[in-house]
């Protein structure tokens, strides 16, 4: 095992096609194709499934993977500070729900950490492609949250992913809404939970998952319920547009971030006892960096901003 073969390994992870990684790397297809399968051979397991549509990983190849990055990495580091004397910049990279609370945590780490040592990605996203991030290593880590009508399906498609879900914190379910809906007006001044038949007359918003737009994936709570009135849109901005503009809301942890979405919104207690468990989910043995741990350390924040 080389670390040019690692390096390879690597490309094709990120680009799921032999022919686009051999032109990253200047190399011909043939010889990537030759050194992969040298190192499968001596592995003694296969790190991709190779079809007519693509390539991905297996299983034991996205843990290999998620080990190969960490040792480049690190050899990168070395390299850059001992031998070539450059500035090597590490990457850290998060996927997540639409949570406004995520973002926040993320904006604190970066603020922590500055942009000299780390570039930074943070995917804003529908739930299969978070999933999808963190198993094909684009994310380190995925921001979602499980309950009781979604948790069976979606922990199946982790464990096939070779992904794992370590809670954070467990919240109640709140409706998300412009202070200025006759609806809020009417419940700040009585303090009363909003039940589902008031929520009719108001147009409910839901986060569009695409292709996977089933009710395991949806971002929202409650979404086997038949709403009268339904918007799907693709972004947060979009969300609090609507939120205002139509008088529409959506159910969410009531976790507020006045910070970036502003104090023209609050969050209203559902009549339900139904939960939503918020947590992370990181792909099965591998180590988590530094930088990541920090950044679960500042969503874990939010556990004292939960609403009773």
């Amino acid at each position: 095992m080389t670390l040019n073969q690692l390096r390879y390994a690597i490309a094709i992870s990120k680009e799921n096609s032999l022919n686009d990684a051999a032109k990253k790397l200047f190399i011909s297809q043939p010889s990537l194709t030759g050194a992969m399968h040298a190192l499968e051979d001596e592995l003694g397991f296969d790190i991709f499934i190779r079809s007519k549509t693509g390539i991905s990983l297996t299983v034991k190849g996205a843990e290999f993977i998620g080990y190969a990055k960490s040792v480049v990495e690190q050899y990168d580091i070395l390299d850059a500070k001992y031998i070539s004397k450059q500035n090597i910049k590490r990457q850290f990279s998060v996927s997540m729900q639409h949570y406004s609370f995520a973002v926040k945590a993320f904006i604190d780490l970066v603020k922590q950490y500055g942009y000299d040592e780390y570039e930074f990605e943070v995917h804003e996203t529908k739930t299969h492609e978070i999933i999808s991030n963190v198993k094909n290593q684009k994310s380190e880590l995925g921001v979602i949250y499980l309950n009781d009508f979604n948790k069976t399906v979606l922990k199946k498609v982790l464990t096939e992913a070779g992904l794992e879900f370590t809670p954070l914190f467990e919240c109640g379910i709140y409706v998300y809404i412009s202070k200025n809906n006759p609806l809020a007006v009417e419940k700040l001044k009585t303090g009363e939970p909003v039940t589902l038949e008031e929520l009719d007359e108001y147009p409910c918003l839901s986060f569009d998952q695409g292709e996977f737009n089933s009710a395991y994936y949806a971002e929202e709570v409650m979404s086997t319920h038949r709403y009268k009135q339904i918007i799907r849109a693709n972004d947060r901005a979009t969300m609090l547009n609507l939120a205002k503009g139509v008088n529409a809301y959506t159910l969410c942890s009531g976790i507020l971030c006045e910070d970036l979405n502003g104090t023209d919104y609050c969050a209203l207690k559902l009549d339900t006892d139904e939960k939503m468990t918020i947590g992370y989910i990181s792909r099965k043995s591998s180590i988590i960096s530094e930088i990541g741990l920090r950044y679960i350390e500042e969503i874990s924040k939010y556990k004292e901003m939960v609403l009773e």
